[in-house]
């Protein structure tokens, strides 16, 4: 894969139109796709779900079946769920989880791994990135774009300046190795210490890989002054295609003014439920959190005018 070493080819990543088209998305972003001139800003959000909680113990037909039933775009596989998408799965298994998707209108838009790099010991690092490659060439094959990676700590008795340049620097390493399979990096904005805005920005300003990208992730360090505006701002120029998302009825994260933001910005990413609670019918809940996302989205349209 040499050839692909041109900046514009290595991060090509391609786009679709999923849910219109009945067609499913191979290594694509359907949230990409071209918006009619007179939609709204903020029209191109769709929202997924992140199997955390509410899809932990579905396997994988009853999870892409839920989603279909809720009116789901996309979904975020996880680690040691039911759902049983490994890096153990053989190039038949891979394929065939392809094929489930590709037969749905839910996208496989990536995985959700707890690959981080801030550890000091040098073989517990390498492990991680090694392992995160692993998951870059199954979301390659199973037609999905891209790998959720975690900054999740500045450890104690090391300065902070240089575990930010280790998780730069890895981060650079799994970025250039994923895009010779068309994959994002997505880092979620997560951890002790490393939540906080500044220090993802710090990170940041030292990746220099174009398909290493943020994940918004609605912590309560968002809002550390000088506040939401301010923070999402800061990290703004680092978004990529994936935002994580709690339940928008559930405790005080101002959502409205996250989707105003989002919306004036005319963001077309996934917005990814990753919920908490446990309601009896999670396929009723789905469906109502994805009413409030669009009612959210309607309301920050209407303050566009």
């Amino acid at each position: 894969m040499s050839e692909m070493n041109n900046i514009n080819r290595r991060y090509f990543i391609k786009t679709t139109v999923a849910a219109s088209a009945g067609i499913g998305a191979i290594g694509a972003l359907s949230a990409c796709a071209r918006k009619p001139e007179s939609a709204k800003p903020g029209s191109n959000m769709k929202i997924g779900l992140v199997t955390y909680q509410w899809g932990r113990d579905w396997d994988l037909p009853t999870l892409i079946k839920n989603c279909e039933t809720a009116g789901y775009a996309a979904v975020e596989l996880r680690t040691h769920h039911a759902h049983g998408v490994e890096p153990s799965l053989s190039p038949a298994e891979r394929e065939e989880v392809k094929k489930r998707f590709e037969a749905s209108p839910v996208v496989c838009v990536g995985y959700g791994s707890n690959q981080e790099y801030h550890s000091p010991d040098p073989e517990e690092l390498k492990r991680q990135i090694e392992g995160t490659f692993d998951l870059i060439k199954l979301c390659h094959d199973i037609g999905a774009s891209g790998v959720k990676v975690k900054p999740n700590n500045l450890p104690d008795g090391v300065e902070p300046e240089k575990t930010i340049a280790q998780i730069a620097d890895s981060l650079n390493k799994v970025g250039k190795f994923a895009q010779d399979y068309n994959q994002e990096i997505r880092v979620e904005v997560h951890g002790r210490k490393t939540s906080l805005p500044q220090n993802m920005k710090a990170i940041f300003d030292q990746v220099t890989e174009p398909n290493v990208k943020i994940c918004w992730n609605c912590n309560d360090q968002d809002l550390v002054e000088p506040g939401l505006e301010y923070n999402f701002d800061l990290l703004k120029p680092w978004f990529g295609q994936t935002v994580h998302v709690r339940e928008f009825n559930v405790g005080s994260y101002p959502y409205q003014q996250l989707f105003d933001l989002f919306t004036a910005m005319d963001y077309n990413g996934w917005i990814l439920l990753e919920a908490r609670t446990k309601p009896e019918d999670r396929v009723a809940a789905m469906i109502e959190q994805k009413k409030l996302m669009h009612e959210l989205i309607a309301g920050s349209q209407a303050k566009l005018g």
